[in-house]
Order: C-alpha cells, then structure tokens, then sequence
C-alpha cells in the first residue's frame, strides 16, 4: 500500500502546488494589474477553472499525508507525511476559510455593474496575500512529501 499511495501522494500534491506557483507567476499578477471591472470578469472566470480538481488534490494529499504518517516503517519518513498533512490542513484551511469565500463572492459582482464601494470592497490585496501563504505551504508540503518519497527508496 505504502508504494503506491505515496507517489499518489506526491503527485497530487505536486498538481496542487504547481497551480498554485502558476497562479503567483502568472495569474496573480494579471488579477492585480487590471483595472476592476476587467479584474471581477478574469477573476469570475479563473474561479471556476479550477473545481474540483484542486480541491481533490489538496485533499488528496491531506488524507494520503495522513495515512501515510500511520503507516510509514520509517521514524524520519512519518515525521515528513506528518508535516507535510499538517501544511496541507493549512492550506486546505486558508483556501476554504479565505480564497474560497472571494471566489464565489466575485462571480456574483457583475463587471458591467460595480457597487458604488467596490473600491472599498476590493478583495484583491487580502485574496493576494492568503493565496501566496497557501501556495509557500503547499509548495512546502510537496517538498516534504518528495524527501519522504526519497527516504522511502
């Protein structure tokens, strides 16, 4: 079981991580660029672009990590699954307590039609934040589920 469920593990974490640096490389940065109404459309569309797959890999990865830090032979391998299922709870938690709440706000803002506030209600900087702590985590969970993989072999 051990042999297949942690490269399952490392890959899913790794498909979460990658779209996560892709949305610090290249979609962040196009988001906060934009002037609003451009930004509620592109950020309306990205929204959506990326259920359920990242929220099955993310996870994926917190139940494998899991499993795996019960299951592991190896003292130093449980310690990484360890580490890696409690930086994967965290993003997990940061993306449905924060990043979720303003994807789904955002797809009810209509583009054409801004609140009169939407300067003040600009999600942007808060949404910017919380997704590059979520994507260090991630990014960090991948790595300590990759050397586990490495000290599994």
């Amino acid at each position: 079981m051990i042999s297949l469920l942690t490269p399952l593990v490392v890959l899913l974490n790794g498909l979460a991580a990658g779209v996560l640096l892709g949305t610090q490389l290249g979609g962040w940065p196009l988001l906060a660029a934009l002037p609003a109404d451009r930004y509620v459309h592109a950020h309306a569309f990205f929204a959506t672009r990326y259920d359920p797959a990242m929220p099955i890999c993310l996870v994926g990865t917190l139940v494998g990590d899991i499993v795996l830090a019960v299951a592991a032979p190896e003292a130093g391998a449980r310690a990484l699954f360890v580490t890696g299922a409690l930086l994967a709870a965290v993003t997990v938690a940061i993306s449905i307590s924060k990043n979720v709440p303003v994807n789904k706000w955002i797809q009810t803002v209509d583009p054409e039609h801004l609140p009169e506030n939407f300067a003040e209600l600009d999600p942007r900087q808060g949404w910017g934040t919380w997704n590059r702590r979520r994507s260090m985590l991630c990014g960090l969970a991948f790595l300590a589920n990759c050397v586990a993989l490495a000290t599994l072999l």
